[in-house]
């Protein structure tokens, strides 16, 4: 599978890629507005930053307790599931008056569906398409998530501007609704990949199966971490510049977007195994800069430009399925899901509180230094299987 036409001529990928673009872009409007929503009535950067960020920290308990649901549910019907469970919690979080306690409390729940539901859709994008095929397929899915978030972030500015935060989550809900009709139409019924009933055993036991490898570990680590704390550094987008929040999560995906397409189709795969760190570390060090308080402009170049460094979680990606046996696929892109976003979600609280001690540009910076020396300390631990490039026994 060589090119984008050989992949939306795949059977299912065409719909299972709509419902996730349409899930994409409501999330991001939707985040937007709860953040912007939370600021009004709160000024606190880190509850800001934790009702934009936070249900990823739901994701620990879903990867813990029950990821083995990923492999062990039907994709459609879990598929269109989830996106309904997410069109009734945005729709929840729209209503007036809604105390701040229970906000979290939806978003904790969001949180624990989307653990599950990351594993099922990934691993049905590595069951329709051949496994040459996966990491073109998710680049693309790359490509997409920045395009609409883009269209999201823009979007979601402007209605808010129109209209309000509540009737933006509101649409937000029928997207999700329209996500969920998109899966349940277009996707074929299919059993799932792996037998049993899910349980927090089968999740502890297929969690300590995967871990157990240390070139698995390593990759989980730098697929992990170094994003995660630049993620914390996005959270305070809203603080750093409320006004003007909206052009600088447009200029983030707009730089992974570029480093996706570079990273998915043009760079070849000999050269592509090698750029891990170099990635990395561009992810990291333009933030390094915002300690000097620069202008607006200046700040979205920088955070552009960083943001193509997310082009190499595609090579850990594509390593991590190399190490993986494939009826524990939807699990390992499960928990890869769910542990970046819990780390996601750490960092912004981390963020927040920081933010809340010194100022959201201080913040920043310190977050970036963080990742830049956790880069530079997984490149000098790398085991000598993954160093090869060869394969670890399951």
């Amino acid at each position: 599978m060589r090119s984008y036409r050989d992949l939306f001529r795949t059977p299912e990928f065409t719909p299972l890629f709509l419902a996730a673009s349409a899930q994409t872009l409501a999330r991001t409007a939707s985040g937007l507005a709860l953040a912007t929503l939370v600021h009004r009535e709160t000024a606190s950067p880190l509850l800001t930053a934790l009702s934009m960020f936070g249900p990823s920290l739901a994701h620990v308990l879903g990867a813990t307790l029950l990821m083995s649901a990923a492999d062990r549910l039907p994709p459609r019907a879990a598929t269109a599931g989830t996106a309904l469970a997410f069109a009734a919690a945005t729709a929840l979080l729209a209503l007036p008056g809604l105390p701040l306690p229970a906000v979290f409390a939806v978003l904790l729940l969001q949180g624990l569906v989307a653990s599950v539901g990351g594993g099922v859709g990934w691993g049905l994008l590595n069951e329709i398409l051949p496994r040459d095929g996966y990491l073109l397929g998710r680049s693309v899915f790359s490509v997409m998530h920045g395009l609409t978030q883009i269209t999201g972030y823009a979007t979601g500015g402007l209605l808010l501007a129109l209209l309000s935060p509540r009737a933006t989550l509101l649409l937000a809900a029928s997207l999700y609704g329209t996500a969920a009709l998109v899966a349940r139409l277009g996707l074929t019924r299919r059993p799932p990949r792996a037998t049993g009933r899910p349980s927090v055993r089968a999740t502890r036991l297929a969690n300590a199966r995967l871990w157990a490898s240390p070139a698995r570990r390593h990759v989980y680590l730098g697929l992990w971490i170094p994003n995660g704390l630049i993620v914390g550094c996005e959270s305070l987008y809203v603080s750093h510049a409320p006004d003007s929040a909206g052009v600088l999560f447009a200029c983030a995906a707009a730089g992974m977007l570029a480093g996706d397409v570079t990273v998915g189709r043009l760079v070849p795969p000999v050269r592509r195994r090698r750029l891990t760190t170099p990635l990395l570390l561009l992810l990291a060090t333009p933030y390094l800069l915002l300690v000097l308080h620069p202008p607006l402009a200046v700040t979205a170049v920088l955070v552009a430009m960083a943001s193509a460094g997310f082009g190499a979680s595609l090579v850990q990606q594509e390593r991590l399925m190399a190490l993986t046996p494939p009826d524990l696929s939807g699990h390992a892109l499960g928990l890869h899901s769910s542990g970046m976003l819990t780390m996601q979600g750490v960092s912004a609280a981390l963020a927040g509180g920081l933010a809340q001690l010194t100022s959201p540009a201080t913040t920043m910076t310190a977050l970036a230094a963080a990742s830049t020396a956790v880069t530079l300390l997984l490149a000098a631990t790398r085991p000598a299987t993954a160093a090869r490039g060869t394969s670890h026994p399951a």
